[in-house]
């Protein structure tokens, strides 16, 4: 692994080296493990870096409308995906990854100041109960805020690792998409 190795590529070269996997493979050699693939390119995840799994996936199936699809542990940690259970044929995942110490990985709460991920809720008064119960919780970043468009009605929480999650209503996120790309039937 040479010095200059963003944490991706030296994570990536760990965990090849973890489970004994060595040698070049290319299109013409590997052999696929899953048999469900898109049609077309789609983004399909975030990974977050989280020094407590148990109480990030606590946190998000908490605070977000997503529930737990997979865990997994390996020589560099433990794994989770998460994401909405009606989604299955365009999934759209968040990845947790804790890191044992061992790794080498550095770097938690990475989603801050202003970058975040968002949620986008049905009606004003599910952003203002989500504020309700993370002040209750301690993890309130912002409470509800009436924004300029498109960016609505929010509020924001902390997750365990000082991720920002941001919560609106009337973002505009969906009406958009619908204007733009069609309602997708």
């Amino acid at each position: 692994m040479s010095e200059d190795q963003s944490g991706f590529a030296r994570g990536a070269a760990q965990a090849r080296e973890a489970t004994g996997m060595s040698g070049d493979v290319t299109a013409q050699t590997r052999q696929d493990v899953y048999s469900d693939h898109p049609t077309t390119a789609r983004w399909t995840h975030v990974a977050l870096p989280s020094a407590d799994i148990d109480a990030s996936i606590d946190f998000y199936t908490e605070f977000t409308p997503m529930e737990l699809l997979d865990k997994r542990t390996d020589a560099l940690g433990h794994g989770a995906w998460l994401g909405h259970p009606d989604a299955a044929e365009r999934p759209f995942i968040l990845v947790l990854i804790e890191f044992f110490a061992s790794s080498g990985q550095e770097g938690l709460g990475l989603l801050k100041p202003f970058a975040h991920l968002g949620i986008e809720l049905p009606t004003l008064e599910a952003v203002d109960d989500i504020a309700q119960r993370g002040k209750e919780a301690g993890c309130l970043n912002m409470p509800p805020t009436e924004m300029p468009p498109p960016v609505g009605y929010i509020c924001a929480l902390n997750d365990p690792d000082g991720n920002v999650i941001e919560y609106s209503y009337d973002q505009g996120v969906y009406s958009t998409a619908k204007t733009v790309w069609g309602n997708g039937d």
